[in-house]
């Protein structure tokens, strides 16, 4: 198994000193970055879709083998609602169909206003390409049902598992042959850190689900003071521990978690 672990977007200025060098400038942060870590999960996209030559920019400043995931624009999420899904996916995947190899999954996290229509999310899935790896995070409960379950397990996406507060919010349901996580906020101090024990209980929970050749991207979201890198390092070390492979983290001073 390779999990596949990363931060929820790159751009922080707090985490001077914990992953950047003092001296490090802000345009060079994406290639500090990817020496650390083999993947990431942008966010750009989801606020304003940037154009193709970002997206080729990003590809060429980042090596061989990294890995981006790119979350779906709120406009198709949280404006459409998933509504008239065939222009706004074209128009994401012509863009970021640029990063070429860089290219990993798109999330799509839906509003936690938006109740279950299983209907909407077929017509939706239905429009990305085939080979398109999805992931999608709904945040209301009525979206627990076996239809949904039934609707990912078609389009082969991956039910994005959620933690906030050290524990799921979602159900725990492999839907694909690969999986998807993100931790939002742990419980541990100082906040919003997570504690070794929420972070080994993952690490089993990603164990007993998938087998060993499949990818699992894992993505921590706590980002205030560094503490997305923090304990993006420490989950390694428990994986390693459980004898399980995860790519590159960072060693050194953003190791001493």
């Amino acid at each position: 198994m390779t999990v596949l672990l990363g931060t929820s977007g790159w751009q922080y200025p707090d985490w001077r000193g914990v992953l950047y060098p003092q001296g490090c400038p802000q345009r060079r942060w994406l290639e500090e970055y990817a020496r650390h870590f083999a993947t990431v999960e942008s966010n750009a996209a989801f606020y304003r879709l940037p154009e193709e030559k970002t997206f080729a920019d990003w590809r060429e400043r980042t090596p061989d083998g990294f890995v981006m995931a790119v979350k779906a624009s709120r406009y198709l999420t949280h404006i459409k609602r998933l509504r008239e899904p065939a222009e706004p996916v074209r128009r994401l995947m012509a863009r970021a169909e640029a990063l070429g190899p860089r290219l990993g999954p798109v999330l799509l996290q839906l509003p936690p206003t938006l109740r279950c229509d299983t209907g909407l999310l077929d017509d939706c899935l239905a429009c990305f390409p085939a080979g398109a790896r999805v992931a999608v995070e709904p945040r209301h409960d009525s979206w627990w049902t076996p239809r949904v379950r039934t609707v990912l397990e078609r389009h082969r996406a991956a039910l994005c598992w959620a933690d906030r507060g050290s524990r799921p919010v979602t159900p725990l349901w492999r839907t694909a042959d690969w999986g998807y996580l993100r931790f939002h906020e742990g419980r541990a101090r100082p906040w919003p850190r997570y504690g070794a024990q929420a972070l080994t209980t993952w690490v089993r929970r990603i164990a007993d689900t998938w087998p060993d050749r499949a990818d699992v991207h894992a993505y921590f979201n706590n980002d205030p003071g560094g503490a997305a890198v923090l304990d993006a390092v420490r989950f390694a070390r428990a994986a390693a521990a459980a004898g399980r492979s995860v790519s590159r983290t960072p060693s050194g001073r953003a190791s001493a978690a």
